[in-house]
């Protein structure tokens, strides 16, 4: 066996992030977290995800792929291609939203198409509205190679809050 690794990881208050999301439309705040203004999500900083771009109605997130992202058969585990679909999608979404309006996630379903490991390279998850209706929206995302090649895909139905909650 070889010796164990650590890895420490630092996140600032997700309650300070809420409050600011609330107070600002959905692509301020997103842009605002791509450039670094305000702190990337708890999640975000454990799994090494960033968002690189951010339009309406479309969000694009990179992962470099590390071995803490491995399931025990040696390549990136599922529940973080998941993660990393269900937050494109999401904050797809996201960016579409007046202040002070939230969403919540009613599905993902997640197709799995190649396996990710660390010689993969960054990998691009793009995530893209496809439907916004009143209540619910419908948010596709797509993760890709730095060759192009499809990863995986998912879809996701997100419902409108019309008051987000802290």
């Amino acid at each position: 066996m070889t010796e164990p690794r650590t890895r420490t990881v630092t996140w600032s208050d997700p309650k300070a992030m809420a409050a600011v999301a609330r107070e600002r439309d959905g692509l301020d705040f997103l842009r605002a977290v791509a450039a670094g203004e305000v702190p990337p999500p708890p999640v975000a900083e454990l799994l090494g995800a960033r968002i690189v771009s951010v339009g309406k109605g479309e969000v694009v997130f990179e992962l470099d792929p590390a071995e803490f992202h491995y399931n025990p058969i040696g390549s990136v585990h599922g529940g973080v291609y998941a993660t990393l679909l269900d937050s494109a999608a999401g904050c797809a979404v996201h960016s579409l939203l007046e202040a002070g309006t939230g969403y919540v996630s009613l599905d993902l379903a997640v197709r799995f198409l190649r396996p990710i490991r660390t010689d993969t390279g960054t990998v691009t998850c793009t995530g893209t509205v496809a439907h916004h209706g009143r209540r619910t929206v419908l948010a596709e995302a797509r993760m890709t190679d730095g060759d192009g090649r499809l990863l995986a895909t998912a879809s996701s139905t997100c419902l409108i809050q019309s008051k987000a909650r802290s």
